[in-house]
Formats: C-alpha cells, sequence, structure tokens
C-alpha cells in the first residue's frame, strides 16, 4: 500500500458559474489548460460532455501515465468528484463558487497515490511544491480560457 498525497489550489475567475462549469465540463479540452494531460476520451462516446468514465492520459518528463476515472457526485454548477477506478490511483474534487454574478471562485482538490520509497521524495519542500506550482498554473490557465470567452465558442 502507498501514501495519498494531497495538493489544493484556488483561483478567482471573472467570469459567471455558468461559464465556468461549462468550461470546467468539456473534458476533451482540458489538454487546452492542463499541461501534464495529454488527452482525455469519452468512454461512453454517446456522452461528450462530463461522462461517467473517462480515459485519461498524462504526459510529463518522460513519463507515460494512462487511467480511466469515473464521475462519483456531479452538481451542476457546484462540485464535481471523481476517482480513478484503474491505472494511477487518483481521486479529486473541484468546487465552483459564485461570489458575484460576474466573479467564480474555483478550488481544486487533487490526490493520488504513490508507493511509500516514493512518497517522501513528494512532500511539499522537494517535488511536491513542484506538483502543486504546476497545479496552480494549470488552472491559471483554466481561468485565462474562461475568460478569453473560450465558453462563448462552444455550442
Amino acid at each position: 500500500m502507498g501514501r495519498w498525497l494531497e495538493h489544493t489550489v484556488i483561483s478567482n475567475i471573472q467570469a459567471p458559474v455558468d461559464q465556468v462549469w461549462k468550461v470546467w465540463s468539456d473534458l476533451e479540452a482540458m489538454p487546452l489548460w492542463m499541461s501534464w494531460i495529454e488527452s482525455v476520451r469519452p468512454i461512453d462516446e454517446s456522452t461528450k460532455t462530463l461522462p461517467d468514465l473517462t480515459e485519461w492520459t498524462l504526459a510529463a518528463n518522460g513519463f507515460r501515465f494512462k487511467w480511466k476515472a469515473k464521475i462519483l457526485e456531479r452538481i451542476e454548477a457546484q462540485k464535481l468528484n471523481w476517482e480513478s477506478v484503474g491505472g494511477l490511483p487518483t481521486k479529486g474534487c473541484v468546487r465552483f463558487y459564485p461570489e458575484t454574478e460576474t466573479k467564480t471562485t474555483v478550488k481544486l482538490i487533487v490526490s493520488y497515490e504513490l508507493p511509500k520509497v516514493i512518497a517522501p521524495l513528494m512532500e511539499a519542500n522537494i517535488l511536491g511544491g513542484m506538483v502543486t506550482n504546476e497545479l496552480q498554473a494549470n488552472l491559471n490557465r483554466f481561468k485565462d480560457l474562461v475568460e478569453s470567452g473560450y465558453a462563448n465558442t462552444k455550442t
């Protein structure tokens, strides 16, 4: 059994919560703003937006991992919980907090399990800080994508 590590990042986005949710819901577009994610593919081709089961490919620093993720809880424009069902052990939650009609706070929590031998290297003061920084950079790119009007280009 390994050790679970968790990272939390937050961003304030100048857009209504429905627009923020719409961009997040476009899972196949995640590689546009998540640098380590190479692809997200719905397993059930008939459900393109927020399918219950997706296949993810992560490619970073010469490593490539694939896994399937299942949505456990979906509350539109509020909350999305997921966990992996094979491959890389991961789980997470993203929350959407409408601060005003034109401002939304997004809080992303990502957890993953590493073998106990590797886990100490990922502590916050070593490589774990790099993961948190990368997740924050991803969320900042998401913010930029939302604020650029990307949701308006999707039907």
